[in-house]
């Protein structure tokens, strides 16, 4: 024997020399030159920071435990290239296992399964033990290739493999195939065993072949114990198995032949492992490869058709106009001119004309119009601004024309955003009317002029009815002989006073309708103003609450979209 094995009293050190376990986390390697492992896992990690709460739960896990996978692969040796030998029961991988290790370290017979756990075996122990601990071999069965006599047979060229046989992937115990799958999801390179009687086997193709179809370049088939073929044979075995691969979407398989009865019968299968251990690369391709196959998994959330950057003009003047009617700003803004209109009279009205109106009208009404500023101000201090019920109507289509080219999930995250705030919508709208109210101190100008001019047409017609009165009054009851001219220049004056009184309340009456004409023209376009500007304050609530969240997400997608194509192409 020309070689020795280190079984489990003698196990690889787990951490270097002396055997003494560090602890201290192993620096993060470099990623193979050139390889763009570490760039595309980062994309990868900004696609599932994109897509949470998004995407398919599971799709997200998976995409969670491959960075996890990937970030405690790439901080272990990268010296060492893990090669797994998976198959079926009778395939013959423990004899080939133990024949490239020139020694007899996994059991084999007629018994299965014979391998229950899985064995491995190491050429070059610096930086292996971590590597194994996460492996999680178990330490009896971990055999280590380190005497000096190696070179004999040229083991030296596989230092920094390591070779794990594996229990029988259709093993009747479920343990086993457990093994089996998690080994299969970590190994750098996969190596499968096959028969001639079974290697079409349904079960390897349908849980194995098929699903790691895009792993083609870390990848290898074993058609072993070719002994038992005529040469003839074996080139039509290897054809139909290669066509059979093919048709599974294994792109141009590698496919080995090998007898594990003597040393020349596996000399081909070394050859492989030793270009692929003096490669270094098959961590990263494996890396790439399931990065490869969970990004064509999320592309299928993304779209083809570019995303547009927020809700359309004419859909969003739709949302600020049903937001308008929802809080009532047409009638609010009618309410403010009628206002206008209602204070406006206290100051144009002609007061005699105002004065018989009160005599006549509702006592309420001048206490009304003293607190219809709190009254106004008042119905917008609180939720009761819009009803939910009329927000949720307003909601509804606001996001149709940029969901239609979106894949579902997205479309729904992006009407989700559009009514992220729809329970504060009544209340910031109540706001934001109650903020677009006046002032109503703020009296114009002109008001307290016509006010002025009315109350001295009411002076003078006042002075004019009473001097008609003592006219009157001192003809009748006047001392006998008096000089009625003397004092109020007698009594033929009196129709020249009515005409007096007469034309200044006509010039009162004809003011009055003028300046009502006037504030009434006023009123209009004061209520347009108070329309405009209540439009403008619920504009800024629709951007804030509704437009904003549904450009951030639609951001998120393009974002996401970008993140993809990068990632597969990367």
């Amino acid at each position: 024997m020309t070689t020795s094995a280190i079984p489990a009293s003698a196990n690889v050190p787990p951490d270097g020399a002396g055997g003494r376990r560090s602890h201290t986390a192993p620096p993060v390697p470099a990623a193979e030159p050139g390889s763009g492992v570490a760039a595309r896992l980062d994309g990868l990690d900004r696609l599932v920071q994109y897509g949470g709460g998004r995407l398919d739960p599971v799709l997200l896990e998976d995409a969670v435990e491959l960075l996890d996978r990937a970030g405690q692969r790439l901080r272990l040796s990268g010296d060492h290239t893990v090669v797994t030998l998976a198959g079926g029961t009778g395939s013959g991988k423990s004899s080939l296992f133990n024949a490239v290790c020139g020694l007899e370290l996994s059991p084999t017979g007629l018994r299965r399964p014979m391998t229950s756990r899985a064995h491995a075996c190491v050429w070059g122990l610096d930086g292996a033990g971590p590597l194994l601990d996460w492996l999680d071999v178990d330490k009896r069965h971990r055999y280590a290739r380190a005497s000096a006599l190696d070179t004999e047979r040229d083991d030296s060229s596989l230092h920094g493999l390591v070779l794990l046989d594996l229990p029988d992937h259709d093993s009747i115990q479920a343990v086993h195939r457990a093994e089996v799958d998690r080994f299969v999801s970590i190994a750098d390179l996969l190596v499968w065993v096959v028969d001639p009687q079974k290697y079409a086997d349904a079960a390897l193709h349908r849980n194995y072949i098929v699903p790691f179809a895009r792993h083609a370049a870390v990848t290898l088939i074993v058609l072993n114990q070719i002994d038992r073929l005529q040469s003839f044979e074996v080139e039509d075995c290897v054809a139909d198995l290669r066509r059979l691969l093919q048709a599974e979407g294994l792109a141009d398989p590698r496919i080995v032949t090998t007898s594990a009865l003597d040393q020349a019968g596996v000399r081909g299968f070394r050859e492989v492992l030793v270009d692929t251990v003096a490669a270094r690369r098959a961590r990263g391709e494996r890396l790439h490869a399931d990065i490869d196959r969970l990004a064509e998994r999320l592309a299928a959330y993304r779209g083809d058709i570019e995303p547009p950057s927020g809700v359309a003009p004419d859909r969003r003047a739709q949302l600020v106009q049903a937001l308008a009617d929802a809080a009532g700003a047409p009638a609010v803004a009618e309410a403010m001119e009628s206002a206008y209109e209602l204070r406006a009279a206290d100051f144009v009205g002609w007061p005699v004309g105002a004065l018989v109106t009160r005599l006549r009208s509702d006592p309420l009404r001048r206490m009304r119009l003293t607190e219809l500023r709190d009254e106004l101000r008042n119905a917008f201090t609180g939720p009761i601004g819009a009803q939910q019920g009329d927000i949720d109507t307003a909601l509804q289509g606001v996001t149709e024309g940029v969901t239609r080219t979106l894949p579902e999930p997205w479309a729904r995250s992006v009407r989700a955003a559009a009514r992220s705030h729809a329970s504060e919508l009544p209340e910031s709208l109540g706001a934001a009317l109650m903020d677009a109210l006046p002032s109503f101190n703020q009296i114009p100008g002109w008001w307290w002029l016509v006010k002025t001019w009315q109350y001295f047409l009411v002076l003078v017609s006042g002075l004019g009815v009473l001097w008609i009165a003592l006219l009157l009054v001192y003809a009748v009851v006047g001392p006998d002989g008096g000089d009625p001219n003397a004092l109020l220049g007698g009594t033929g004056l009196i129709p020249y006073v009515t005409v007096l009184v007469a034309c200044t309340l006509g010039m009162g009456a004809l003011t009055s309708a003028a300046c009502r004409n006037l504030v009434a023209l006023q009123a209009a376009k004061h209520g347009q103003r108070m329309e405009t500007h209540m439009r403008e304050r619920i504009e800024e609530v629709a951007q804030e609450k509704v437009l904003d969240p549904v450009a951030a997400e639609l951001d998120r997608y393009g974002h996401f979209r970008h993140e993809v194509t990068n990632v597969l192409n990367g």
